[in-house]
């Protein structure tokens, strides 16, 4: 590998293109300047939230001003993403998180001055022509009465806004910033610099004795500042905890369901089907030991590509024509607006020193939607990009159909139309190959995706159900607490076959979604709505069926302005059972088969 390079070496032609949301960092320093009294605004509202006509005013002045102070976050946060070492773009990102503050405690006598209300003027109010544009929002915050505060209670709570992010920030500047890990050989004695951007990468490459030190030097890092990593991680659950009390909520878990409408079954249904289903990740763990020729299987070898010789590395260019290959079942506008898209700056390639690492799809509503990537080349990265693309589709779809207040659509279906994508990207490439190391290459990829999407998800999901549990108990969350409850649950998931490493009970402390808690379940529950989905939009392809596609980019239109059930059940999915579920998982169990069949001739 080629050491990483500054943010000022890259090459442009793979870098986003942030100037089509403002021109330079000096037209964003004068927009937040001229924003800065218009909080005060907001405030001067108080008091005349009883009628539709006040009402409605405040409604559009609110959403005009987040919808200014969204764009001014979004770029700053963009900018601070490409080297995270940087002080402007580290100062920008916090002015700009002052200021959402700043509108947030502004605007909290908002909810509980209209829920005050009696429920006659309530409903006057919710149900007048005036305030049609915000009807199911009204109705959504007349739901959330019993658990609103009075207004003195929600600006305290508002203004300490900053303080409770600060667990999560404190942990992503740790790893992506401060901490270093040290350049480990391979087999040859190469040295390979270990960093957050890389480390898949380096999990991927057949040459174990590589993954074995990248392994062990990486979770070394986490090793040593776990104690950090713990006082954040229980600083963050306790936040959540204290807060689902003080709204008067069973637990933390209810809190975080209910903001989406989904009943906490649904989370249990999960974890509930998924354990039904681990003799079959067992059987994959015992099907990659087999075909690693490796006595016992390790933790650095999850990753590892199951047939010598099949870690083909793909060229951005090619990647970009997989994904328009793939997507193509989607229709010619789809796939059109996604080759727009990957012309004219949408994307931020390449790692570079200090760039943050992972990938992820960002963006406002007045602003394209810009897909973050670490990209390497290998057909993991192929498939993050389609991926990305998939929630990059459904932001542009949901903004451009949707006014501001409804174009967000909820976290639960966050991750529906990236996993759709994935699964199409993998069915293509299955169709046009017969050989069978390759297609046991596509095969792993299918099954990773399970594996990752899935029953990794859902571990990280029973993870975060149990530390909240414990500390809505009183229970403290130690290091040696959160360890052992990961170490438990990660010889639950993979099995007797799966050597549970020392290193990887540490893992916990390098997932960044904790911070943003009970949204990991949300990949799984998605995932099993994407297999479902995914297969009818295949089977409209092949003339077998009508209507599939059609739905599917309704739903993608619907942004947030239906309950996130209800868009799936519109879409063809029904989630509040655990069918959806086992169906996906019976999916997971065929795609094995074939994998075992093939194994035995190879």
């Amino acid at each position: 590998m080629e050491p990483l390079k500054e943010r000022c070496e890259m090459d442009s032609a793979f870098m986003w293109d942030l100037t089509r949301m403002y021109a330079s960092d000096e037209k964003w320093e004068k927009d937040l300047e001229a924003l800065k009294g218009e909080t005060e605004k907001l405030a001067s509202f108080q008091g005349s939230l009883n009628s539709p006509e006040n009402v409605k005013r405040y409604l559009d002045y609110e959403t005009d001003l987040e919808r200014k102070v969204e764009c001014l976050y979004c770029y700053a946060s963009l900018r601070f993403t490409e080297d995270t070492r940087q002080e402007k773009a580290k100062s920008m990102q916090a002015r700009a998180t002052n200021l959402y503050v700043a509108l947030t405690a502004a605007g909290a006598y908002a909810e509980p001055e209209m829920l005050s209300l009696d429920q006659e003027k309530l409903t006057e109010i919710t149900e007048s022509p005036l305030t049609e544009d915000y009807r199911v929002l009204l109705r959504r915050l007349a739901d959330r009465k019993k658990h609103t505060l009075t207004t003195a209670e929600e600006t305290i709570i508002a203004s300490f806004g900053e303080v409770l992010e600060a667990p999560g920030e404190t942990a992503h500047s740790l790893e992506d910033s401060d901490m270093v890990f040290g350049s480990v050989q391979d087999s040859e004695g190469n040295l390979h610099e270990v960093s957050g951007s890389n480390f898949v990468f380096l999990e991927s490459q057949e040459d174990r004795v590589l993954r074995k030190n990248a392994f062990e030097s990486y979770y070394a890092g986490f090793k040593g500042h776990i104690n950090t990593f713990a006082t954040t991680m229980q600083a963050n659950v306790k936040r959540e905890t204290v807060t689902a009390s003080l709204r008067h909520y069973a637990s933390s878990r209810e809190m975080m369901t209910a903001q989406e409408r989904v009943p906490v079954r649904v989370y249990d249904n999960l974890i509930e089907a998924v354990r039904r289903h681990l003799p079959d990740m067992y059987r994959y763990v015992r099907l990659r030991r087999k075909l690693l020729g490796v006595d016992s299987l390790h933790f650095y070898d999850i990753y590892a590509p199951l047939a010598r010789g099949s870690q083909k590395i793909y060229s951005f260019d090619e990647a970009k024509e997989m994904l328009f290959e793939a997507v193509a079942p989607l229709g010619g506008d789809y796939v059109n607006t996604v080759r727009e898209g990957c012309g004219r700056g949408w994307i931020d390639v390449y790692p570079n020193k200090g760039k943050r690492g992972g990938a992820f799809s960002s963006g406002c509503y007045d602003s394209d939607p810009y897909i973050m990537m670490n990209y390497t080349g290998t057909l993991d990265s192929v498939s993050t990009l389609v991926h990305e693309m998939g929630h990059s589709m459904h932001s542009y779809f949901s903004c451009r159909h949707q006014p501001p207040h409804y174009a967000n659509y909820t976290l639960f279906v966050a991750e529906v139309a990236s996993t759709v994508n994935e699964n199409l990207l993998v069915e293509h490439l299955l169709e046009h190959t017969e050989d069978p190391a390759e297609r046991l290459s596509l095969l792993n990829q299918y099954l990773e995706n399970f594996k990752g999407t899935v029953y990794r998800q859902t571990m990280f999901a029973e993870f975060e159900k149990q530390i909240h549990e414990l500390a809505g108990q009183g229970g403290a969350l130690t290091p040696q607490a959160l360890c052992e409850i990961y170490g438990k649950l990660v010889e639950d998931y993979f099995g007797p076959d799966m050597v549970v490493d020392d290193e990887i009970r540490y893992e916990w402390a390098r997932i960044p979604h904790f911070y943003r808690p009970f949204y990991v379940y949300k990949y799984a529950t998605s995932y099993s709505a994407a297999v479902a989905l995914s297969e009818g939009i295949r089977e409209e392809a092949r003339g077998v069926a009508q209507g599939n596609v059609m739905r599917y980019l309704e739903f993608l239109s619907m942004g947030g302005s239906k309950d996130p059930l209800d868009e799936l059940r519109h879409a063809g999915v029904d989630l509040s059972v655990a069918a959806p579920i086992d169906a996906a998982l019976d999916k997971f169990a065929r795609v094995l088969d074939e994998a075992e069949k093939i194994a035995e001739k190879l």
